[in-house]
């Protein structure tokens, strides 16, 4: 049986049965497909969430060791790379040399440590049991123990099968990588974007850059400053008193870290320092309180601000929503992370916002110059 003939004189094929003629149908199902797209962008994206914050963190790293080649180049007038070798370099040295002056020290006190945070903890709740609270040793420690099982769960997430130090030493890895050649996934990245976006993406990418340097320079300047302070604080107890606190360098090298966490990570080095001033007496223990109100003090009044002029303002609410968020995600990475993503966040939003806010105003002023032009074709005599 031959096909029907059309009126140009060729055959006439039937509808094919992937084609919808209904333009009501084929809108229902462009949005339907669209929906399932995004959906499942965004199962992918938390399926693959860790290695995304691990590629982050590698991108906060990156921007260190960029920061500091750059804060170099205004003294060294060399090449870039020899630069960025001298960071690394000075880094890798830094860490050579606190294990070897330092490591024995601080490993000794790290071992003694959780004993004396234990005995201090066995002591204070004996007090509140003498005050009258009700609490059993039993529960606390099967609620540590509960607590310490989850964030192992967590944590161990991260590092996949080889454990945490995989995690950080992709991080540095991939890190070093992007260093070195910046532009070249920049570009990459902006391939994969319209061409009316890339514009848009290259402006936000360098003033994301730009920020985040700013972040992390203030970061570290609060933490030199905190760890620093707080051993010239703690050294200066025995100069007084002759009795030398427990721990001061370990004390001082955990306070400086956990100054990267704002919020949380004073409030955590606050009572491990507390703690072990307590264990040597009252008077120890209440200098130690001392030591952690003055500190705290003169960062969040002084350091801070004078940090925050120069770099990126957060509302400290959003910034401890963000880390308990996080924290709970991701464990300790996530924790760390959480500030530098916030900021990153906020800066995007402005940058689209000032995107947005350019494209109407040029609608506006097409819309005014073609009235005007009607206008003008209206009032023509001829």
């Amino acid at each position: 049986m031959s096909d029907p003939v059309g009126p140009n004189g060729q055959g006439q094929m039937g509808a094919s049965p992937t084609r919808i003629s209904s333009p009501e149908l084929r809108f229902e199902a462009w949005r339907a497909l669209t929906w399932t797209t995004v959906v499942g962008l965004v199962v992918l994206a938390v399926y693959i969430s860790q290695s995304l914050l691990v590629i982050f963190g590698a991108m906060v790293f990156a921007t260190l060791v960029d920061g500091g080649a750059r804060l170099l180049g205004r003294v060294l007038p060399i090449g870039r790379g020899w630069r960025i070798a001298i960071v690394l370099t000075g880094a890798i040295a830094f860490l050579v040399w606190l294990s070897m002056f330092a490591g024995s020290q601080i490993s000794q006190q790290a071992a003694e440590f959780p004993t004396i945070v234990e005995e201090q903890a066995r002591a204070l709740f004996g007090w509140m049991r003498e005050q009258g609270f009700q609490i059993s040793m039993d529960t606390v420690q099967a609620m540590a123990s509960q607590a310490a099982s989850g964030f192992g769960t967590v944590t161990r997430a991260l590092g996949g099968l080889l454990g945490g130090v995989t995690t950080l030493v992709l991080i540095i890895i991939i890190g070093v990588y992007v260093v070195i050649e910046p532009r070249l996934y920049e570009r990459g990245v902006a391939w994969m974007l319209p061409k009316a976006r890339r514009e848009e993406f290259y402006t936000t990418a360098s003033n994301m850059g730009y920020t985040m340097r700013r972040l992390m320079f203030g970061r570290l300047v609060g933490m030199v400053f905190e760890g620093v302070f707080t051993y010239i604080m703690l050294l200066g107890y025995g100069l007084v008193t002759g009795d030398t606190i427990p721990m001061a360098a370990l004390l001082a090298i955990l306070t400086g870290l956990l100054a990267f966490v704002p919020n949380i990570g004073a409030l955590i080095s606050g009572v491990l320092m507390v703690l072990v001033g307590f264990s040597g007496g009252a008077q120890m223990g209440i200098y130690t309180i001392f030591v952690y109100l003055a500190v705290q003090n003169i960062d969040g009044y002084i350091v801070i601000p004078m940090i925050a002029r120069k770099t990126v303002d957060l509302a400290p609410a959003l910034v401890l929503g963000m880390q308990l968020i996080m924290g709970i995600l991701f464990g300790i990475l996530g924790l760390f992370l959480a500030d530098p993503l916030l900021a990153m966040i906020k800066v995007a939003l402005q940058e689209r916002a000032k995107a947005k806010d350019a494209e109407d105003e040029n609608e506006i002023d097409a819309a005014a110059r073609a009235a005007g032009d009607t206008h003008v074709m209206e009032s023509d005599p001829a």
